[in-house]
Parts: C-alpha cells; sequence; structure tokens
C-alpha cells in the first residue's frame, strides 16, 4: 500500500526538467571562474576537433591528390594537371595552411606536408589536453555544490517539526539524501562535460558544413531529425523510469532501516519470513524498474549508430557520385578533400549524438534525484520564529495553557479547549487512555508543534513570540524511548550542555544514580556506546537520560514515562534522584506509576483531548469518577 502511494506520488506529479536545471545552476554560478574556464577551455577543445577534419581534408586537395595527378618536380614547378588547369586547382584555393606556390620542389612539399600533418597531431593532442582540464575544473565546482548541498538539506531537516518525520520514512529521507546526491555527483565531471562538449561540438560541426557547402551539408544532415527524435523519445522515457528507481530505492532504504532497527521485535514475534518477504518485494521493483530504464538507455546507442552509418553511406554515396561526374554542388564542385572532410563531420557529429544521448540519461536520472532533494529543501519549516522574536529571560517555570486547541491533521483536533495554569515549582500530572492528547500537551511546551488556536505563555510570555533555542534551552526532556548517540558515555551526558565540566557530568550521573553502572564499564565514563546505546539495559539508557536532563539544570521538566522502563528498585533510585531535581522546578510528569502521581500538585485526566477532571491525586479517588476507575483498572496493579 505504501509502496502504491509513494511510486504514484514520484510518476504522476508533474515535473519540470528546466527549472530543476536552473535551480542546480544557480549553485553553480558561485563559482563562476571555473566556469569561466571551463568554458574557454570548451570552445579551444571543440575548435581543435572541428578544425582537423578540414585540415584532413586539406591534406588531400592541397597535397595528396596534385602529386597522384602529376607529380612533383625535383627542380620545382607545378604537377602538370595543375597547369593545364591554369597553375592551381580550384580545390587548393580553399587551402589556409601554406598553398603550395608553382616553384615548390620535393623537398618543400614534404616539408610543407609534414607541417600539416603535425598541425593536425597538435589539434588532437590540444583537444585531449583541454578535455582534461575541463573534467578536472567540473569535478572542482561539482564536489564544492554538492557539499553545499548535501549541508543545505541537513540544515532543513534539522528544522523540520517532528509533524513531517511523522508523515514520512526516515529510511526514505536518508535516501534523498545519500543516493540522490549520489546520482548528482555522477554526473558532476564527465557526464556533464561529454553533454556541454558534444552539444557545442554538434553545432560548430553544422555551421562548418555549411560554410563549406550548403547544399552538400543539407544532404549530409538528412538523417540528423530523425536521431534528434529517437534521442528525444528514448531520453524522456529513460528519465521517467529513473524517476520510478530513485523512488524504489528509497522504499528499499526504508525497509532495511525499518528491519534492521526493529531486529529484536522481528526475532521475538518470528516475522523474519515476512520481513524478508517483503523486502524481496521492494528489492524485486526496484531491480523491474531499473531494467526497464537500462532498456531504454541500451536501445538508444545501436539506434543512433544504425543512423549513423546511414548518414556517413549518405555522405560517401552523394559526394563519389558529384565527384566522379565533376558536377558543382550548392555552386562549387565537389572535391576528393571536400568528401573526405564531410565524411570526418559525419562520423564526428554521430559521435556527440552518441554521448549526448547516453550521459543525457545519466544527467536525467541525476534530475530526478535533484528533484527529490529539492522536495526536501521545499519542504516547508512548519515551526518557525516569527521576525522580531525577542530570546526568553531566565525564567521562573508558570506554564499557562489558555483555551489550546492543536490538531495534526486539519479539521481533527486531538486537544479540544485546554486550560492549564503551572505555578513554578509545581509538579503536573497528565493521565488518561492511550489517544488522549498526553503527548500532546508535553510537546506543545517546548514547542515540537504550533497550537491551532489558544495560546500557550511562559511567566507570560507567549511561546511563539520568543527564539527557540532560548525557550528550548530552557526546558529539560526525559522520554520513554531514550536515544543516545554512539559516542563516550561523557559526551552523552554533555549533549545538552557542551560546556560542562567532567566534574559536573559526573555529579549529574550521581544525581541520577548512574554513576555506579558507569564506572563498571569497561573504560568508565571514556566508553564508547554502540549505536543507540546497545551492550546497555533500558534503564541504563533510561539513568543516562535523567542525567543528561539533570546537566541541563532546566527550569521547566518533561517528564514522558520516565520510569516506564525500569525494575522497582531501580525507580526507588531514580525517584529519590528525581525528587531534588524537580525541587524548585516546573514538572509535567506522563506516567502510570503509581509514586510519581502521588506527589503531584494536581492531576489533569485527559479523555479524547479533553480535560475532564483535575486535582490531587487524594481528591480524584475520593469523587469516584473517570480517574477513579482508570486508577482501578491500571494503577493498582502495579502499586
Amino acid at each position: 500500500m505504501h509502496t502504491t502511494r509513494l511510486l504514484n506520488q514520484e510518476t504522476l506529479k508533474p515535473k519540470s526538467v528546466g527549472a530543476t536545471l536552473k535551480r542546480l545552476g544557480a549553485y553553480f554560478a558561485r563559482y563562476k571562474l571555473a566556469l569561466l574556464g571551463i568554458a574557454l577551455l570548451l570552445i579551444l577543445g571543440t575548435w581543435a576537433q572541428v578544425t582537423a577534419p578540414e585540415l584532413i581534408g586539406q591534406t588531400v586537395d592541397c597535397y595528396i591528390t596534385p602529386a597522384i595527378a602529376g607529380g612533383i618536380s625535383p627542380q620545382g614547378g607545378a604537377p602538370e594537371m595543375m597547369q593545364q588547369m591554369g597553375g592551381e586547382s580550384a580545390a587548393q584555393t580553399n587551402c589556409w595552411y601554406n598553398p603550395l606556390p608553382p616553384t615548390t620542389t620535393t623537398t618543400g612539399y614534404i616539408q610543407a606536408l609534414g607541417m600539416l600533418v603535425l598541425l593536425i597531431v597538435g589539434l588532437y593532442a590540444l583537444g585531449s589536453i583541454t578535455g582534461g582540464l575541463q573534467f578536472y575544473l567540473m569535478n572542482w565546482a561539482g564536489q564544492h555544490v554538492l557539499r553545499e548541498l548535501r549541508t543545505e538539506i541537513f540544515e532543513h531537516v534539522h528544522r523540520l517539526s517532528l509533524g513531517y518525520y511523522s508523515k514520512n520514512e526516515v529510511g526514505d529521507v536518508m535516501s534523498r539524501i545519500t543516493n540522490d546526491t549520489n546520482t548528482i555527483e555522477q554526473v558532476m565531471g564527465f557526464a556533464l562535460i561529454q553533454v556541454l562538449s558534444g552539444a557545442l561540438l554538434l553545432a560548430w560541426i553544422v555551421y562548418k558544413m555549411f560554410s563549406l557547402n550548403w547544399a552538400y551539408a543539407l544532404i549530409s544532415i538528412s538523417v540528423l531529425p530523425l536521431m534528434i527524435i529517437a534521442t528525444v523519445w528514448f531520453s524522456n522515457q529513460a528519465r521517467k523510469a529513473f524517476r520510478v528507481t530513485r523512488s524504489e530505492l528509497g522504499n528499499i532504504n526504508a525497509e532495511l532501516q525499518e528491519g534492521i532497527s526493529a531486529v529484536r521485535e522481528v526475532q521475538a514475534f518470528s516475522r523474519e519470513g515476512v520481513n524478508i518477504e517483503r523486502f524481496r518485494e521492494s528489492n524485486a521493483a526496484n531491480r523491474d524498474a531499473n531494467i526497464k530504464a537500462i532498456s531504454y538507455t541500451s536501445a538508444l546507442a545501436p539506434t543512433l549508430e544504425a543512423l549513423g552509418f546511414v548518414a556517413i553511406a549518405v555522405v560517401v554515396v552523394v559526394g563519389g557520385i558529384m565527384l566522379l561526374k565533376g558536377a558543382a554542388l550548392g555552386g562549387s564542385v565537389v572535391s576528393l578533400g571536400l568528401i573526405v572532410t564531410f565524411l570526418g563531420y559525419a562520423q564526428r557529429f554521430n559521435q556527440p549524438i552518441r554521448q549526448i544521448s547516453v550521459m543525457w540519461t545519466n544527467i536525467q536520472n541525476a534530475i530526478a534525484g535533484a528533484e527529490r532533494i529539492f522536495e526536501i529543501i521545499d519542504e516547508p519549516i512548519e515551526i518557525i520564529e516569527k521576525p522580531n522574536a525577542k530570546a526568553l529571560p531566565a525564567i521562573q517555570g508558570k506554564v499557562a495553557f489558555v483555551d489550546v486547541w492543536a490538531e495534526y491533521n486539519p479539521g481533527e483536533p486531538v486537544l479540544k479547549g485546554i486550560n492549564l495554569l503551572a505555578e513554578p515549582g509545581q509538579t503536573v500530572a497528565i493521565v488518561g487512555p492511550t489517544g488522549a492528547g498526553k503527548t500532546t500537551i508535553i510537546n506543545l511546551i517546548p514547542r515540537f508543534y504550533d497550537v491551532s488556536k489558544g495560546a500557550i505563555r511562559i511567566d507570560d510570555f507567549d511561546v511563539r513570540d520568543v527564539t527557540l533555542p532560548s525557550l528550548r534551552s530552557q526546558i529539560g526532556i526525559v522520554l520513554q524511548d531514550t536515544f543516545l548517540f554512539s559516542d563516550t558515555v561523557m559526551s552523552n551526558i554533555r549533549f545538552g550542555r557542551p560546556d560542562a565540566t567532567d566534574e559536573e557530568v559526573i555529579d549529574a550521573a550521581r544525581l541520577a544514580h548512574a554513576d555506579s553502572f558507569i564506572e563498571r564499564l569497561p573504560q568508565g565514563y571514556d566508553t564508547v556506546l554502540g549505536e543507540r546505546g546497545s551492550g546497555l539495559s533500558q534503564g541504563q539508557r533510561q539513568l543516562l537520560a535523567i542525567a543528561r536532563a539533570a546537566l541541563s539544570n532546566p527550569r521547566i521538566l518533561i517528564l514522558d514515562e520516565a520510569t516506564s522502563s525500569v525494575d522497582t528498585r531501580t525507580e526507588r533510585l531514580i525517584q529519590a534522584a528525581m525528587e531534588n531535581l524537580m525541587a524548585g522546578r516546573t514538572t509535567f510528569v506522563v506516567a502510570h506509576r503509581l509514586s510519581t502521581i502521588h506527589h503531584a500538585d494536581q492531576v489533569l485526566v485527559l479523555n479524547q483531548g479533553e480535560v475532564i477532571e483535575r486535582g490531587a491525586h487524594e481528591a480524584l479517588l475520593a469523587r469516584k469518577g473517570f480517574y477513579y476507575d482508570l486508577y482501578m483498572s491500571q494503577f493498582r496493579r502495579k502499586a
């Protein structure tokens, strides 16, 4: 179901190649000097490639043909046939490199011919050198662009609200950042240069052919429209197919990320076979999409090659007939040298079309990847600071909810008119059945989400009127699902306060009663934890999270099931530490443990997004209402 939805988004949503290329061009425009160097080298290299066939043709008309026709006298003088023609052939008048005077000797003739051959070799060498320099400069600029793109994406995903990640799979986001940027990297150097140089070479060749003989040029490029049509059609089909492959690769990464992260649950419920089958389906879909894309790419090259042979045949047949008849074409006589020049051009304009078509399919793949990257960059940031937002000063911890409504999907409120006042130092417990809106309330305080109606005030400051860092730096959070980084224990505790000293970190660990197990680790506080804290028990990870919150010394604490994964003995230790930590701080607790609820200054009972009861624990029990029923059905079993 999910795969189908994702594919439909990728294949049916209109895409703009021009807009994407223009946007990528804006990144390259920051490196104008490199682009200028590439442009100059491109022009110089293309000139060399276009000039070489012309000189080869002149070699035939100006040197080889006269020698074959009448020979060169050792004493000098033009060949007999040339003398009969008036001293110089019509073809020889086109020689722009050292045309032979009538008194040229055999030695001078050979020297001139050798110099021309060396010049042709030099042109080919020049083309190779400029090509290498283009490749280096293009890669240099491309790597800088990729660095900026990756940085921009990484910065943007950190600014996106939690709502984005609740609707998008992390694996797909990762695929866009890694695989899609890799597709761009693959064309930054060789492929892009090949397309640019091929396009310029093709245009220059056509121009030269028309300047030499416009009629012969029209005949020679008669196959060109068919080549362009084939290129456009196959490229469009390949681009669509490559877009599907990018989407399918995102699905594979999502399946991998989910399967690896949940490997314990998969094994516990013996779901390996089902997960493997799901992965096989995603992998097969990616295989089929790639095969389809490669089919179009593979079919294009032989199609263009066949049309190229047709073009060469046209040049040879038409030129040969004109030469044998001695007929004029386009107002001038067709010489053997002209045929050789056009034959060289025909071979060369087939080459850029082929390289453009083959490389363009790679560029299409990169464009599809760039579109997906820009989709993330263009994803609107829901939680933004006002232009005139001010830093929240040091707070006392007064929190007020004023007729707060919240919704994740428009028209589907999850909180309905919540009113709440927590004085500094008070503890507010939030209870209720699953889906009642408990987590939503605590997510609104640090402004992970915004209210759709009403306001949340901290010390009479609306949270929407202050800067996010100044707000969140004064709020400590301990969640049920603790996240630890692949770093040392010391760095994990210090995460929220990087400038803390080692002694302060150790004090925080002692406060959370985490120091006893930390000291038993192989390197103590310098022990490097595995991914997400692997190697530690859930309770130990929770203790480190509490130590992290204690070190940040917040004025407001948010504890979401902070002790739910800890055994009874550990809970007693944590509770003692938390009582010290909570002293003088406003604390919001989402918990099912009786010990936490007992000490709360007020308990909010939520059901279907509304506060249906509030008061102290004992008072709520005495009412024998919803809270009493909830307590009797759940809490007593855990007491």
